[in-house]
């Protein structure tokens, strides 16, 4: 009898380079330097009120690896309804990256197949003096017009958050 190791390796090996070249570089970065602390910029990710300071009106994080980053818009809403955001964690290094991707949209979400293959992937870097380099790097999305449709959504949208992140978390200025 011929062992099955070799057999599997040969079938495999082309499968399993292929996909690691899909995944070695995302779909689109978003990225920018937050004048706050890396433990500041942590939390946002990390923490009910944080995660607010994206401008949102309600969080409920439970941070641990499965996790949910469950979020709303709307002041009147409420967490678990159907336009609540939800984010699944997947990864996580304190205080370093968190990885997550969405585990359900909120009803209205117009993009209705394309986001169920991405992720996104939120490194930090302290670069001292009380300033953090933010990388938010979003992958999975693919080449259909659902996709290019989202991934545009997404960008701007990722694009927001540093920009809000800096206004947010940055130094206020003083009174003169």
């Amino acid at each position: 009898m011929r062992p099955l190791i070799p057999l599997f390796l040969a079938i495999s090996l082309p499968l399993l380079s292929q996909s690691r070249k899909i995944e070695e570089s995302p779909s689109f970065v978003n990225e920018g330097v937050i004048d706050a602390p890396i433990q500041k910029v942590w939390e946002v990710f990390t923490t009910n009120e944080g995660f607010k300071a994206l401008g949102l009106a309600k969080a409920d994080i439970d941070f641990r690896i499965g996790g949910l980053m469950r979020s709303h818009y709307s002041e009147a809403g409420v967490i678990g309804d159907e336009n609540t955001i939800q984010n699944r964690i997947l990864a996580y290094e304190p205080m370093r990256m968190v990885a997550f991707r969405i585990d359900t949209p909120p009803k209205q979400f117009p993009f209705k197949e394309a986001w169920k293959h991405t992720w996104s992937v939120v490194t930090l870097q302290d670069l001292s003096s009380g300033k953090t380099h933010i990388r938010i790097a979003s992958m999975g999305y693919g080449s259909d017009e659902e996709s290019l449709a989202m991934r545009k959504f997404f960008e701007q949208g990722n694009g927001a958050v540093v920009k809000t992140l800096q206004s947010r978390l940055g130094p206020k200025p003083t009174a003169q």
